[in-house]
């Protein structure tokens, strides 16, 4: 998500719906997003973070109501039986981070769950009872996953998924190797809750719309990442924490205010990541949720990484102030997994490792009464012509 300079009159009557913007494109009893609130299945996301789990939280997405203590015992079993995914789907993701490096962790993860359906036995099987049980396993392996590819660019060993750990827990242990302490486990359990849905989103309606031609759970989740990865949607957590890198180097030493770097960035209509909103316009729910989080994280365990959430609440001020901006959740996001030690490029897949949760929800949801998405298209082009002519 991110904030970009305001459009003249004429630039605004042009494009109103460019994007859907405002437009209603289906129905679902999956989440709700409004001016004041963002409710997964009848519960508010404040609420969720505050006392819920996100094994809890995926319950409730994927199967529909709040477990009974049984029924999350149960699934949370299925969860950490399914942690290991295909041996050649974690061969091919550690490959590709040996033999190519450079590749974008999310089309290095995009390529693993494509490789994963191959070798599912229910890949092609659309019922409700496949359907779960595929949404169960890519919800289990994909954190481990995340963990091989980025053990792979380490020159690190596999490290191998932990039942005694939750699912954020093991995230954490898969993708460092260092069993994460109780404070970093419950910070990304927390960001892994806000994360998990948020209605009609681009990649969200990407993977429906996949799903409405009755192709596969995985071939419509591949669809999500690769919509997710881009740097307007699921990759502005990672464009936010470069924005904040460099204004530290600018800034440093007070060679320039913080002040003077976002005035420049405004006359010169520089795209600042993190910040507005399509739906929200009085400020994201779940980024102050997590900011706090970051912050008591930061405190707690990494005092070095105070100077960074200072900084960021500067750039928040300056934005309310000058542009009555908000941030979104990507911009406390991208501070909070910076000061957890995570690296940049895998806090994409990250959004992943949650987000899954949502995307299988909602394709279950199409699938269950389908009709193909095609919307129609207003037609802009030169007058019809005569070839001859």
């Amino acid at each position: 998500m991110v904030y970009t300079p305001t459009m003249t009159q004429s630039e605004t009557k042009a494009s109103d719906n460019r994007g859907l913007a405002g437009l209603t494109a289906g129905e679902t009893s999956v989440c709700a997003v409004n001016q004041t609130q963002l409710i997964y299945r009848g519960y508010e996301i404040a609420d969720l973070a505050a006392n819920a789990s996100f094994e809890e939280v995926a319950f409730l997405l994927l199967v529909g109501h709040k477990p009974s203590p049984q029924e999350l015992a149960d699934f949370d079993a299925r969860l950490k039986a399914a942690r290991t995914p295909p041996s050649a789907a974690t061969a091919l993701i550690r490959d590709i981070a040996k033999t190519a490096p450079d590749t974008h962790p999310m089309s290095a993860l995009r390529t693993a769950v494509s490789m994963a359906g191959h070798l599912d036995h229910e890949c092609e099987d659309n019922g409700p009872e496949a359907e779960l049980a595929k949404s169960i396993r890519l919800t289990a392996m994909i954190p481990t996953l995340i963990g091989a590819h980025q053990t792979a660019l380490d020159g690190k060993h596999e490290v191998q998924p932990d039942p005694e750990l939750s699912h954020a827990g093991n995230l954490l242990w898969c993708l460092t190797g260092e069993k994460p302490g109780e404070l970093a486990t419950k910070v990304m359990d927390v960001s892994l809750v806000l994360y998990a849905e948020h209605d009609f989103n681009a990649s969200t309606f990407t993977s429906r719309v996949v799903a409405s031609t009755n192709s596969d759970l995985h071939s419509s989740v591949c669809a999500a990442i690769g919509a997710l990865k881009g740097n307007l949607h699921g990759g502005a957590n990672e464009a936010a924490m470069d924005m904040l890198n460099e204004i530290m180097a600018d800034t440093k030493d007070g060679a320039l205010e913080v002040d003077a770097w976002m005035q420049r960035a405004f006359e010169e209509k520089r795209k600042l990541m993190g910040f507005g909103h399509r739906v929200y316009k009085n400020g994201d729910h779940r980024a102050g949720i997590l900011r706090d989080w970051g912050r008591k994280f930061a405190e707690a365990e990494k005092p070095s990484a105070m100077p960074l959430f200072d900084l960021g609440d500067a750039v928040q001020g300056i934005m309310l102030r000058d542009k009555n901006i908000h941030p979104n959740v990507d911009f406390p996001c991208g501070m909070t997994y910076f000061s957890m030690g995570i690296p940049v490029p895998q806090y994409t897949p990250i959004f992943v490792a949650s987000r899954i949760t949502g995307w299988c929800a909602h394709i279950m949801e199409q699938h269950a009464n389908n009709r193909i998405i095609r919307p129609l298209a207003e037609y802009v082009g030169p007058e019809l012509s005569n070839w001859n002519d």
